[in-house]
C-alpha cells in the first residue's frame, strides 16, 4: 500500500509541474532541460522532412511516364520536363527492378530520383526551376590478395571460394596470349592482387588487379600491371611522361608484353570437333580431305572475334564455308572464321578491325552438319595449325623504364609470395 501511495504521489507531482508552465517556465527546485530539436534530414540534397516520400520499383512495362503520370504529374510539368529528357535519355530508359523515389507535397509530386545503379542517381526538380542532377555516392577501395587451386574451370573455382566473379572476367583477359583456359589442368593455382570496390557497406565488383600469379603448365606465369601511377614511386620526374605514352598494361618478369599480336581463340568454345589434319574424312561428302583448319564446336550465335589487329580482305558467302570473313593481319599472318550465322554490324571487306572485335556469329551455313566455327590461319601463304601458332609479344618495357620496372616487379612480387 505505501509503495501504491509513493507512485500515484509521484504522478500527481509530475502532472503539477508539467501543467499550466511555459515551455520556458521550470518546476522549483528543477535544474533546467534543453529541448532536443531533431536535425532536418536530407537525400539528394532534399529537405524530405518536406515531403512525402515514396520507395518504388519499375514494374515489368512501365513507362516513365506512366510512373510521374500516376503519382501526380500535371500536365504543365509535363511539357516543361520534356526538353530535359531529350538531354538525359537513361531518364526515360528505366529498368525492371530498379528502385526510383517520389518526393510529394499535399498537393503536388516535387520530385522524381531514379536509381541507375549503386552509385549513380538521377534527380528531377519538377517545380519552378524545372532542372535535373546526378548524385554520385562516394567510392572506396580495398586492397586485396586472393590465393586458391582451381579444381574444375577457374570461374567456378573462384566461386566456390567466395571471390569476386570479375577475377575470373579479368585475369581471362590479362592471360588471353598466354593460357588456353579451357586447357586448365586440377592443380593449377593463382595468386592475385586486387582492388575490391564498395559504395557504402555494399561491394560493387573490383577494380584495377595489380599483379598475379598463374601456375600452368609446370611453371608460375606473374603478370605486373604497369602505369604512370604505379611507376612513380621508382621513377625520375624526367620519366614521367614517358610511362604514359609507351608503356601501359601486364608485362611478365622480363618485362616482356603479355599481350600477343593473337589470341589463343576467337571465341568461347564447348569442345574441338575436328583438328588440323591433311586427311580428314568429310562429315557431308564422305572423301577424305585435308582440313587446314580447327573446327570449334560452339552454340548457334556464339561471338566469333577476331584473332588480332588487321583488315577484312572478305566478307561474304564462300560456298561450302558459308558466310566467311577473311582477315589479313600484316605481311606473315591470315585468318578465316567460315560457316558463320550473320556478320557483326559494320563489318564488311576492306574496314580494320581490332583484336578482340566480335565480326561475326557461329552458325552453320555452306557445307556444315551443325553449330561450330572452322577457323583457319595462314602463315607467309601457308596453312599452319592455330592451336600451335606461335605469337610474338607486344613491345615490352623500353629499356629507359626498365630498371624502374624491375622494383616495381620485385615489389608485387614479395606481395604475392609472402602473403600475410
Amino acid at each position: 500500500m505505501k509503495g501504491f501511495l509513493r507512485v500515484f504521489i509521484g504522478i500527481v507531482l509530475v502532472a503539477l509541474c508539467s501543467c499550466g508552465s511555459k515551455p520556458s517556465e521550470q518546476c522549483a527546485g528543477e535544474e533546467a532541460t534543453a529541448v532536443a530539436v531533431a536535425e532536418p534530414r536530407y537525400a539528394y540534397g532534399i529537405a524530405i522532412d518536406s515531403f512525402r516520400v515514396d520507395t518504388c520499383q519499375v514494374q515489368a512495362g512501365e513507362t516513365l511516364s506512366g510512373i510521374l503520370n500516376r503519382h501526380g504529374l500535371t500536365a504543365g510539368q509535363r511539357r516543361a520536363l520534356q526538353p530535359f529528357l531529350n538531354k538525359h535519355p537513361e531518364l526515360v530508359a528505366i529498368r525492371e527492378g530498379n528502385c526510383y523515389y517520389t518526393f510529394r507535397s499535399d498537393t503536388a509530386l516535387n520530385y522524381y530520383a531514379y536509381r541507375l545503379n549503386n552509385r549513380e542517381t538521377l534527380i528531377a526538380s519538377l517545380m519552378d526551376s524545372l532542372y535535373i542532377w546526378c548524385d554520385t555516392l562516394p567510392l572506396r577501395t580495398e586492397r586485396k590478395q586472393a590465393e586458391f587451386t582451381i579444381a574444375s574451370s577457374l570461374w567456378q573455382t573462384i566461386q566456390s571460394n567466395h571471390l569476386p566473379t570479375e577475377l575470373a572476367l579479368e585475369l581471362s583477359e590479362i592471360y588471353a596470349w598466354t593460357i588456353n583456359f579451357f586447357a586448365l589442368q586440377p592443380g593449377d593455382s593463382v595468386r592475385v592482387l586486387y582492388d575490391e570496390n564498395y559504395v557504402e557497406d555494399s561491394r560493387t565488383g573490383i577494380g584495377r588487379i595489380y599483379a598475379a600469379h598463374f601456375y600452368h603448365g609446370k611453371r608460375w606465369l606473374p603478370a605486373y600491371y604497369m602505369d604512370q601511377e604505379t611507376m612513380s614511386p621508382y621513377l625520375d620526374s624526367i620519366l614521367q611522361p614517358v610511362v604514359s605514352k609507351q608503356a601501359t598494361g601486364y608485362y611478365d618478369e622480363q618485362g616482356n608484353s603479355l599481350r600477343k599480336t593473337f589470341l589463343k581463340a576467337p571465341l568461347n568454345y564447348k569442345r574441338i570437333s575436328s583438328h588440323f589434319t591433311y586427311a580428314r574424312k568429310h562429315p557431308i561428302y564422305h572423301v577424305v580431305r585435308p582440313h587446314t583448319g580447327v573446327d570449334y564446336a560452339a552454340p548457334m550465335g556464339t561471338p566469333v572475334v577476331a584473332l588480332g589487329d588487321g583488315r577484312v580482305t572478305m566478307c561474304q558467302y564462300k560456298g561450302g564455308g558459308g558466310n566467311t570473313v577473311k582477315i589479313r593481319h600484316n605481311s606473315t599472318y591470315e585468318t578465316a572464321y567460315l560457316h558463320l550465322q550473320k556478320f557483326a554490324k559494320g563489318i564488311k571487306t576492306g574496314v580494320y578491325v581490332k583484336q578482340g572485335e566480335v565480326i561475326g556469329y557461329v552458325g552453320s551455313t555452306g557445307s556444315s552438319t551443325g553449330p561450330h566455327l572452322d577457323f583457319r590461319v595462314w602463315k607467309n601463304g601457308t596453312p599452319v595449325n592455330p592451336l600451335t601458332l606461335e605469337s610474338p609479344s607486344a613491345e615490352p618495357v623500353p629499356d629507359d623504364l626498365r630498371e624502374a620496372y624491375d622494383q616495381l616487379a620485385k615489389h608485387y612480387n614479395s606481395l604475392l609470395v609472402e602473403r600475410p
